[in-house]
């Protein structure tokens, strides 16, 4: 679990390890989703029944079926227990999950027949469920079977599988918080938009996917129009709200496009970034962008550039040269107010004007040379 960088790749290896230890035929990790009511599985693996799938789109159960985990395990807690694991057989006269199973005594017969019902119907013959707790409330459930005709979970299994989720906490927990870590890093906290980390990652390999493949990979480059003024005339609240709904505009735009990433570059600076579509494509999401930009009732639109490799810009051998063409570019559409997105590479190639001035050697001063530190 500790080598896992996604939840899904957690849930995985608990699944897997718990399995083996327990010397189950099949293992799956469940989660508690609350506000649904419902009880979905994250994972199932070893063997799998017709109906099942290692990792199920939507495969989940009512919690109400599930008294345990949503009622007697609360009652446990409050009397100062704490949460066990509890065996499960397919004959009608072996013990079910209530407190008496807990605390290792014989149950009533029965069990809980919706678990009776499906180990019957995948032809398993136990098994033992333990409930995953996490900051001290019911997260979801491990559980591990048995094909019908092995032995039956015993009282140690049962001890053994409380055990191991405990573990299985504890490395969910710590898969939550390094996603946490990994959103807040790669993520603008005002937007909620990609930041330019996440660009520059997301860049690098489209332009290897680029240097292999000839995969097309195009950058959109924005600069909103009148955000200082917006600032210094009705103060940075107001400033930040013509942030946050430009940045809804962008991340519309860019669904346009399949796997198009919209992010806030700092300040006033946009970014999209597309990998696959063919350059035409993106121009059309770009001056969809300018119109929806200009429809907002703060600010002053936005000024667009455009850089692809699919146009006649000569060979892109490193993100810093891509980003200087399409800010070269939404620098000429700054300094021309234009309404639409100014592309590089379509008037002249590579005698066109953007590319000649993203090109040029590094002999501008003040903003203009700024611009250009990519």
């Amino acid at each position: 679990m500790a080598a896992a960088h996604t939840p899904r790749d957690s849930a995985h290896a608990a699944a897997q390890g718990v399995r083996q230890a327990l010397g189950g035929s099949f293992a799956a990790i469940s989660k508690w989703e609350r506000e649904l009511g419902k009880l979905r599985v994250l994972v199932n693996v070893g063997e799998l029944a017709d109906d099942e799938e290692e990792f199920p789109d939507d495969e989940s159960y009512p919690v109400h079926e599930f008294p345990e985990i949503v009622g007697f395990l609360h009652e446990q807690w409050a009397g100062g227990g704490e949460p066990s694991a509890w065996v499960e057989t397919a004959e009608e006269s072996h013990h079910g999950p209530v407190p008496e199973a807990a605390a290792g005594r014989r149950s009533r017969s029965g069990g809980n027949p919706q678990r009776v019902a499906a180990l019957r119907r995948r032809g398993r013959g136990c098994c033992v469920v333990a409930p995953i707790v996490l900051h001290g409330r019911a997260w979801g459930e491990l559980y591990v079977a048995r094909r019908k005709g092995e032995p039956d979970f015993g009282r140690p299994d049962a001890d053994f599988a409380s055990v191991l989720a405990a573990v299985t906490a504890a490395g969910i927990a710590q898969t939550e918080r390094l996603a946490e870590v990994r959103r807040l890093a790669f993520t603008d906290s005002l937007t909620g938009l990609a930041n330019r980390r996440a660009v520059d990652m997301r860049l690098d390999e489209a332009l290897e996917l680029h240097r292999r493949a000839d995969v097309v990979v195009s950058l959109v480059v924005c600069d909103l129009n009148g955000l200082k003024r917006v600032n210094d005339s009705r103060g940075h609240a107001v400033g930040d709200r013509l942030l946050e709904r430009f940045g809804s505009v962008l991340s519309l735009c860019g669904a346009m496009l399949p796997g198009m990433l919209a992010a806030r570059l700092g300040g006033d600076e946009f970014c999209l970034l597309a990998v696959g579509p063919p350059a035409d494509e993106v121009v059309k999401v770009a001056g969809e962008l300018c119109d929806r930009a200009g429809e907002l009732d703060l600010g002053e639109g936005v000024a667009v550039g455009v850089a692809s490799t699919g146009d006649p810009i000569g060979p892109v051998r490193s993100a810093r040269r891509l980003f200087r063409l399409a800010d070269a570019a939404q620098y000429k559409a700054k300094a021309a107010r234009s309404g639409e997105p100014v592309v590089a590479g379509r008037h002249g190639g590579k005698d066109d004007p953007v590319v000649r001035l993203a090109d040029a050697p590094d002999r501008r001063s003040g903003p203009e040379r700024r611009r250009f530190r990519r």
